[in-house]
């Protein structure tokens, strides 16, 4: 084959696929655990319960985060425009200028000893004729000592005018929880519990869309089984309506048994189209359910089957056993212990709290030698002990919330037990009505089976009429009918109560167990 006929060929077989009647793809066969397991991986909000669950695990990280010391770094820098000084004007001019005034004062004093000896003609004629006293005096009036002093008066003035126009900060602080009146123990397990929480709400969304799934598939199989009935019940009433119309050709029978099963007949045509529109309409339900193509074509493992498999129960579970295993009691038990832990915490809040902290402090300019330009670091530790006083009551009251919510969780938990326990109760009587019911149609569909088939014999024999001929045909149609319905009730039964007794546990369970 050219390349040619081999495009043309492969054009031709497309064509044919997208043909309407010719499905692209084949048929999926389906068993009840296929579409568990496809409704499980495709459900948003099993997702998102999921996705609750691992958000709980980082929330149960961040309450053990708090045992452990917080370190933290801090750096800042900050422009002053303006000067800092730490002396006035009036004193800032008295230290620049201190040489001056100490000169002009010292020679002052100079001047009026010189009076003094001046004055006194001992001391003049002794001060006359004493050359170390004129060398000393002469070696005093020519002492200036003003710019010495100013200058280090200037120097004092600096630095009592620290240049602060670029300050550079940093520190490494240390804060270690020492005592917090037990509020750090109670989040950790507020935070546990918060995480059995949702793992436990996982497991009702898990449950909840097993039950819907499993309803599902056996109401496919329902309406196949019917639809199959149908058909059946159709063909022999057609088969029956061409041997009537021949006996009417020879004049054995009338032409009222000829419109009599012909109405028959388009009846049976009628509850067939249902059953197909009503088969459709419950593998889209079931579809939807696993995540498929509203349009995909499937099979179920179930549907083909001449009788319902009847399920195989285990042995009832004792009510604590249930209690243990139904999420919405670990639920509600949770809760109350979260809200316990609340109280917990709140009582911490009117305790003292005793922290230990250490910093290591960098600063530019340096504080520890005269606001010099250069960094240096100092260290230091204490411990900070915080107690409450007085807030209105605000704490009491708080306390006496979280202790009355607690107990309102108890109540409901109470409430819960005696619910489940009903509804199990109920739900076995229930199984066991549901068992009776499907051995009464199974022996009333063996009855109806060999009245059908005497019935028909005798038809064809002539010995029978019509109207007992369709009488036989359509109780054979109830019991059938009512043999899948006591089926499904059963299959239905079996998964309410298995739900009930908590057997349905989530694959987040087991591992978490």
């Amino acid at each position: 084959m050219n390349i040619v006929s081999k495009r043309i060929f492969g054009a031709l077989l497309l064509a044919a696929l997208t043909l309407p009647g010719v499905p692209l793809f084949s048929q999926r066969t389906l068993t009840l655990e296929d579409c568990r397991k496809m409704a499980i991986e495709s459900n948003k909000d099993l997702d998102q319960a999921r996705t609750q669950v691992e958000m709980a695990q980082y929330d149960k990280n961040i309450a053990l985060a708090n045992y452990f010391p917080n370190i933290s770094a801090t750096g800042a820098y900050l422009y002053n425009s303006g000067d800092v000084a730490l002396i006035g004007d009036d004193l800032s001019t008295a230290l620049t200028s201190s040489g001056t005034l100490l000169q002009a004062g010292f020679q002052q004093k100079l001047q009026t000893l010189q009076q003094v000896i001046a004055s006194n003609p001992a001391l003049a004629r002794e001060y006359m004729s004493s050359p170390l006293m004129q060398t000393l005096v002469g070696s005093l009036s020519q002492t200036d000592v003003s710019q010495a002093i100013n200058s280090i008066g200037a120097e004092v003035d600096k630095a009592l005018h620290p240049d602060l126009h670029n300050i550079f900060a940093g520190s490494v602080s240390l804060t270690q929880p020492v005592f917090m009146g037990g509020k750090i123990v109670a989040a950790n397990r507020i935070a546990r519990l918060a995480e059995e929480l949702s793992r436990a709400r996982y497991d009702q969304k898990y449950q909840e869309i097993l039950v819907a799934v499993d309803s599902d598939y056996w109401q496919v199989v329902s309406v196949a089984g019917k639809l199959k009935l149908a058909t059946s019940y159709a063909d022999l009433l057609h088969g029956m309506q061409k041997n009537v119309e021949i006996a009417e050709q020879e004049g054995i029978a009338t032409k009222s048994d000829v419109l009599q099963i012909k109405v028959k007949a388009n009846e049976a045509d009628m509850l067939k189209t249902k059953a197909e529109n009503g088969l459709r309409l419950a593998k889209m339900l079931l579809c939807k359910e696993t995540g498929l193509p509203l349009d995909t074509e499937i099979i179920l493992a179930d549907e083909g089957m001449d009788d319902i498999p009847a399920p195989v129960n285990g042995e009832d579970r004792d009510m604590d056993t249930i209690y243990e295993n139904r999420p919405e009691i670990r639920s509600l038990s949770l809760a109350g212990d979260i809200y316990d832990g609340k109280a917990d915490m709140v009582r911490a809040d009117l305790l003292p709290k005793v922290a230990a902290v250490a910093n290591y402090v960098v600063t530019n300019p340096n504080i520890s030698n005269g606001f010099d330009k250069s960094f240096k670091g100092f260290f230091t530790a204490g411990i900070v002990v915080n107690v409450p006083i007085f807030h209105a009551f605000e704490g009491q009251n708080k306390l006496r919330k979280a202790r009355a919510e607690a107990t309102l969780y108890d109540s409901r938990l109470e409430d819960a037990r005696n619910m489940i326990n009903l509804q199990v109760t109920k739900l076995r009587e229930e199984r066991d009505e549901a068992w009776e019911k499907y051995s009464m149609t199974r022996s009333n569909l063996a009855a109806a089976e060999e009245n059908l088939r005497t019935a028909t014999a005798g038809f064809e024999a002539g010995v029978i009429d019509a109207t007992t001929a369709l009488a036989a045909q359509t109780a054979w149609l109830e019991a059938h009918s009512s043999f899948i319905d006591a089926g499904i009730e059963l299959q239905m039964n079996n998964v309410n109560l298995r739900k009930a007794q908590g057997e349905y546990v989530s694959d987040i369970y087991v591992n978490e167990k």
